[in-house]
């Protein structure tokens, strides 16, 4: 009907039958009804009707019409679908259908109800424009919608009358989505007329459709601020070879910016972005080949043969010799875990950088805290020799006012432990300048002896030696203490955490409180990097937040009330943006006592935790009473939109983005406790050069070929590595040793984003696999040789970056926009015969 020409027919009769001498109503109410069913399908409905004169018809016929509710009622279904184009309802605006419509709809009365609905929902479709809008607000609609609203809400006791209500609060919401709106709804008290509103019915299942629009209007309304930074940019700053800027804020999707305009452009569009996102599917069967050609000079590959030495060594030393398997059985069940003290030349392993990594031997780390226990568990008290003179004892931590913390002096008590300074070490920790470093060493040895806690692949002792040579931004001296002690799985399998429905609604509207009632608001710094130390008082009965160790970034911490806290996390060195991961300490807490946490500068538009998962928790004195695992916890967990805004001078004079919300609840298990939290389960560069160091040691050098060596050093100086893994050969023939330089390569990566900690993960039980005795393990040695950069961006997790790493630029454009020159980085994936890249 509607391609026949339908619409243009029964408009042409709707103005020829109007415009008689005496309009006869008994052909144009059901003319109405009909027009108000196909102007639903025709989506130039409203154009058609301007153009054959029937909107002014039909405003004339609504006038004429006031006092016979029925004959106005099926004028406004047609007004109603008229105005669904922006350019027929800004000319009925012109025309003066509003001040029509607020004549039916006011004042206050229960009669008519239905052509009161139907006229709040005309004025609702015509204040979509923009010149409308602005219309209404310079007539004082504004207050005029809110006083008639509140009269509605205080007589439809019973909620009888809702959708008039639901009416009345959309034409307020298309009003305030521009500027001039919200200043007349914030002069008109509308954001505490509608939020004492909300109080007396969020409970009320049946008043879902109006809470849900007064959501929306206090959401718009709430005035937009910037973050409670000094800057945007990271607290931390790295000098960057070569002329190269700090990375621009990029362009944010048109959803997160305000827009004052009529009508969202329509990015909708046949142009090349459309192809472009389809360029890498090869269609054309005659453009692909079997071996791809090389994109370099094949004299440029040659550098790569510093990568492959397994393939020109000689394995003379494979000639069997009684007893090596033996001996390497026995040593294992001695001592599965020994770590050597010393760097020792390694059967398969390449020369390291003398200059940078591997000049220091590996110490007894007798100046940690935890090599003191292992000397309190010899037989043989020996005198302990500090390696480290010239360095300065400066205890196990340092409090909330900077000062050093004394020696610990344990007691197997629980009440008497320091778990402040045990929470977090220092690195350079040392008893050997304190007046009874015996005293403190049995003390530790008695700590670690009543809490023992076999933790595989793990030593913190190592893990410590590690931790003192990673190299980071701001030179950390302290060590997290799950990162130290180690970790083991949880007990049980945690499922998804199934969330209640109405707390996202619940915990907006607490935050809207904060700007009505401020009375019970604190709003104290209480941590800041930004800040000299101190700002936390050990007196005070507040939380004590810290996160200046490997992997950390929580930023600021702000009290908001008293069990309630504003945190801030850092943006990635040399960066103003990539703020997502987070991994911190607090402490100073109370048991059984919930506390909410609120992230306020996220920047993803959603997040799984609005689908069930959790943040991680490490607690330091279930960890001491022997139960040292990462959960995860929280409830009462929700990602929204929040009113923060990135200022415009920040993002090159556009509007600023819009940043997001993580809120969850936590109960502590204990008083005056340490906890960390964290995005997922942390894992550290130190972590990973402990592992790939005690995985050495755990294999059978006559069976498994596994090398490490540094293929390159990152802009902070510290060392990416390279393992290779594979099978021996089986004897030291030409034909065995033809097989093993025949094998094809696997090139396995991780963590090119330091955000993800899963993939590290991921890559830990992939490497502990493929050197393990399972017989598909010992298949794939076998038959392949893997090469796996198992941290593609150290110097990005060191320094608790979510994205990028010190240059600002996304690791995976590297290659391709030049950059390899400042960071001589892994990156580069060429694709020759015989290889194949996995991206864990």
């Amino acid at each position: 009907m509607i391609s026949k020409g339908g619409s243009e027919a029964l408009l042409q009769t709707l103005v020829d039958a109007a415009r008689t001498a005496s309009p006869d109503y008994d052909i144009l109410l059901p003319l109405f009804r009909l027009l108000a069913k196909v102007g639903l399908r025709d989506k130039k409905f409203g154009q058609k009707a301007l153009e054959l004169e029937a909107l002014d018809v039909t405003l004339i016929l609504a006038r004429k019409n006031l006092s016979h509710s029925q004959n106005l009622l099926h004028c406004l279904w047609a007004l109603r679908v008229f105005a669904s184009s922006v350019t027929t309802g800004a000319m009925l605006g012109i025309n003066g259908a509003m001040e029509l419509l607020f004549k039916v709809i006011t004042p206050y009365t229960r009669k008519h109800t239905r052509t009161i609905r139907a006229a709040t929902e005309v004025l609702a479709v015509l204040l979509k424009s923009k010149s409308n809008s602005r219309r209404a607000v310079n007539r004082g609609y504004v207050t005029s919608l809110l006083r008639l609203h509140q009269d509605w809400h205080n007589h439809d006791t019973v909620n009888t009358f809702v959708m008039i209500r639901r009416g009345l609060l959309l034409c307020l919401q298309h009003i305030v989505t521009f500027r001039s709106g919200r200043e007349a709804f914030l002069a008109a008290q509308g954001m505490e007329t509608l939020f004492s509103i909300t109080q007396n019915c969020l409970d009320n299942k049946g008043m879902e459709p109006v809470i849900s629009v007064m959501l929306q209007i206090l959401r718009q309304c709430y005035p937009v601020s910037p973050l409670p930074l000094v800057t945007p940019s990271s607290a931390y700053v790295f000098s960057v070879p070569g002329n190269f800027n700090p990375e621009p804020p990029c362009a944010l999707p048109e959803e997160d910016f305000e827009d004052d305009g009529d009508e969202e452009v329509d990015k909708d569009s046949d142009s090349e972005d459309v192809k472009e996102e389809y360029d890498d599917l090869e269609t054309d069967v005659d453009k692909l080949s079997s071996k791809p050609g090389l994109d370099r000079p094949e004299e440029e590959l040659m550098q790569y043969e510093a990568m492959c030495l397994e393939l020109s060594y000689s394995f003379e030393e494979l000639e069997p010799k009684f007893g090596d398997d033996a001996n390497f059985e026995d040593s294992q069940n001695t001592n599965h875990h020994h770590i050597p003290t010393a760097a020792s030349p390694k059967q398969h392993c390449l020369k390291k950088d003398q200059t940078s990594w591997g000049q220091e031997k590996e110490d007894t780390v007798q100046t940690s805290l935890l090599s003191m226990v292992k000397m309190g568990r010899s037989s043989k008290k020996r005198p302990i020799k500090n390696i480290y003179h010239n360095v300065q004892s400066n205890g196990l931590g340092i409090d909330s006012l900077g000062n050093d913390i004394p020696d610990i002096q344990t007691s197997p008590k629980e009440d008497d432990w320091d778990i402040e300074a045990i929470s977090c070490p220092r690195m350079s920790a040392s008893f050997s300048n304190s007046s009874s470093p015996r005293e403190a060493g049995e003390a530790i040895d008695k700590l670690l002896h009543l809490h023992p806690k076999h933790i595989p692949f793990h030593d913190p002792c190592l893990y410590m030696a590690k931790a003192r040579r990673t190299r980071s931004v701001v030179d950390f001296k302290m060590v997290a203490f799950p990162d130290l002690w180690g970790h083991c799985p949880p007990p049980s399998a945690q499922s998804m955490l199934e969330r209640k429905c109405g707390v996202q609604r619940i915990k907006i509207f607490e935050d809207v409180r904060r700007f009505i009632q401020p009375n019970d608001i604190i709003n104290k710094v209480i941590f800041s990097l930004d800040e000299p130390w101190p700002l936390q008082d050990t007196a005070s009965s507040c939380l004590r937040f810290f996160s200046k160790f490997e992997s950390g970034n929580l930023r600021k911490a702000i009290q908001v009330r008293e069990f309630e806290y504003d945190l801030l996390i850092n943006a990635d060195v040399n960066s103003c943006q990539h703020q997502q991961w987070f991994y911190f300490k607090v402490s100073g807490m109370r048991a059984n006592t919930p506390y909410r946490f609120n992230i306020i500068n996220c920047e993803k538009p959603n997040s799984q935790f609005n689908y069930g998962m959790q943040p991680t928790l490490y607690s330091v004195k279930e960890a001491l009473l022997g139960r040292p695992s990462w959960i995860r916890t929280g409830n009462e967990i929700c990602y929204y939109k929040n009113h923060y805004r990135q200022r415009a001078a920040a993002t090159g004079g556009t509007s600023g983005k819009c940043y997001y919300t993580l809120t969850f609840v936590v109960t502590f298990p204990h008083d005056e406790d340490v906890c960390y939290l964290a995005y997922h389960y942390p894992y550290t560069y130190s972590a990973l050069m402990t592992h790939l160091d005690i995985l050495e040691k755990s294999i059978n050098p006559r069976q498994v070929y596994f090398r490490q060596e540094v293929l390159c050093h990152t802009l902070g100086g510290n060392p990416c590595p390279l393992v290779t893994i594979t099978a021996m050969p089986e004897s030291s023939s030409t034909d065995h040793l033809e097989q093993f330089r025949h094998r094809p390569y696997q090139v396995i990566t991780a963590r090119v984003h330091p955000g993800e900690s899963n993939a590290s993960w991921v890559m830990k039980g992939t490497l502990e696999f493929l050197v393990s005795s399972d017989p598909v393990a010992r298949l794939l040695r076998e038959n392949f040789i893997f090469k796996i950069i198992p941290m593609l961006n150290p110097d990005g997790v060191i320094n608790g970056n979510d994205l990028v790493r010190h240059s600002s630029f996304r690791m995976e454009d590297c290659g391709v926009q030049g950059h390899q020159l400042t960071y001589p980085s892994p990156t580069e994936k060429k694709t020759n015969a015989g290889i194949f890249l996995i991206n864990v």
